[in-house]
């Protein structure tokens, strides 16, 4: 009887401390449970921005338009890409390892993780790992790993919306890159084509924007939750959007960001969209192809957000229960 009222109050601690911790939207640190490895959070306050490139943005494509505005709520937001320090111990994890936290603002069963298979190859390419971001995984691998650190943490852990990591990229600016128009100063801020020496560089080595997020620009491009769709703009002429998502339906193209260490800088701007190709595995000597691997992407990364009000648990269900495997 003892045991459990001290179960009880444990709990009771746990879950007030959570609750406190939600009130106070600050950056903070996300110890990742059994490892000396922390996830570090900077907070992003929402508001309305124009997405979107003006005309005549040099190196503007077609898909950054029509401009229109957007409105986005509070999240926290990566502050480096996730590393292979960080996404290793998911790699490496075994199913009865697993351990879900209790009393957060998630509560998942350890056994409803779905866990990567090992790739056959050392998928960094001999370019690094301790210190290096993640590289090659799929957006599913991605979106399972949030998955995986929400059951670890009890936070609520998923990919940028395409809106979330474009706002959070100009930092308030409506200029082409975070730090205003001249591509000349990339190079204090970024890794890409001109000082990457061929490969990506550890996190953290450049400048951060202003909301403190580092390699926003280049290094490796940055998966979001969305479908790539060049026209999806155009439903939102004249109009506010309100924390839009474009929830995948099809496998082939997602959406990523950023640009990344082999990309000339038109590729690195603010509003500049991509979407995944199914030549990225190319190399795959799997049938079918890997669920969790890229074989031929070495500049494809991710990193996370955490929103200050998490969805009811069926929006959840929709970010991972849903989400569409990647053959």
């Amino acid at each position: 009887m003892k045991y459990r009222c001290l179960l009880l109050f444990i709990s009771f601690i746990i879950g007030t401390a959570i609750q406190a911790e939600g009130q106070d939207f600050a950056p903070y640190e996300e110890q990742i449970p059994e490892s000396d490895q922390q996830i570090e959070m900077v907070p992003v306050e929402g508001g309305t921005f124009l997405m979107g490139s003006p005309e005549d943005e040099p190196g503007r494509e077609e898909d950054e338009g029509p401009r229109h505005k957007v409105t986005v709520d509070n999240f926290w937001m990566g502050k480096y890409e996730i590393t292979w320090d960080q996404y290793d111990l998911f790699v490496e994890e075994k199913i009865e390892d697993v351990t879900a936290a209790g009393g957060g603002e998630v509560d998942i069963k350890a056994d409803a993780v779905s866990l990567p298979t090992p790739p056959y190859i050392d998928m960094s390419f001999g370019m690094g790992r301790d210190g290096y971001p993640a590289i090659n995984m799929t957006q599913y691998a991605a979106v399972m790993y949030a998955k995986w650190l929400t059951a670890e943490t009890g936070h609520f852990y998923r990919l940028p919306t395409e809106a979330e990591w474009e706002y959070a990229c100009r930092a308030g600016n409506n200029s082409t890159y975070t730090f205003g128009d001249d591509p000349g100063k990339l190079d204090k801020y970024a890794w890409y084509e001109e000082n990457s020496e061929g490969g990506y560089q550890k996190i953290g080595n450049k400048e951060p924007n202003a909301l403190g997020l580092f390699d926003i620009h280049g290094n490796v491009a940055e998966w979001t939750m969305d479908q790539y769709d060049p026209d999806y703009y155009e439903q939102f002429k004249g109009e506010t959007a309100d924390n839009p998502w474009h929830k995948p339906d099809e496998l082939y193209p997602r959406s990523l960001r950023g640009g990344s260490w082999q990309d000339e800088p038109v590729k690195l701007r603010c509003a500049e969209r991509r979407g995944s190709q199914a030549k990225w595995k190319q190399h795959d000597p799997q049938l079918p192809k890997s669920l969790w691997w890229l074989t031929n992407a070495p500049f494809v990364g991710f990193r996370l957000v955490r929103p200050e009000s998490p969805p009811p648990q069926e929006k959840i269900e929709e970010y991972w229960l849903e989400a569409m495997e990647d053959y």
